[in-house]
């Protein structure tokens, strides 16, 4: 019976997972936009805005509760530039676009980028 369970598996263990996770992360926050595909995409949204809303206030709890996730430079770049550029917007602060599938595996690919 399904009991509303939330999340994809991605076919990994959970520390795999997690560090697929927070690799992805760090890529967007460097980067601004990835490609990667559709699923991945979809999870690493509910990811990163948890993260985005926290960098809008650099309170000492938040510094250290987002040091678990990113290294120095992704942390610098996530209080200093994109933090203060959502400090108005209440979520939703990533897009997802479709893209035609890739060709050697015709998976589904998607564009994450910041809005």
């Amino acid at each position: 019976m399904n009991k509303n369970k939330k999340g994809r598996k991605f076919g990994r263990k959970r520390d795999q997972r997690k560090a697929l996770l927070k690799s992805l992360a760090r890529a967007l926050i460097l980067h601004g936009k990835i490609a990667t595909t559709e699923a991945k995409a979809k999870e690493l949204r509910m990811f990163i805005e948890p993260m985005v809303t926290r960098s809008k206030d650099k309170s000492l709890q938040n510094v250290r509760f987002l040091n678990r996730y990113f290294d120095k430079i992704a942390l610098k770049k996530l209080f200093v530039d994109i933090g203060p550029k959502y400090k108005e917007r209440n979520g939703g602060y990533t897009r997802v676009t479709k893209r035609t599938p890739r060709k050697t595996d015709s998976a589904k690919m998607a564009i994450v980028e910041f809005v």
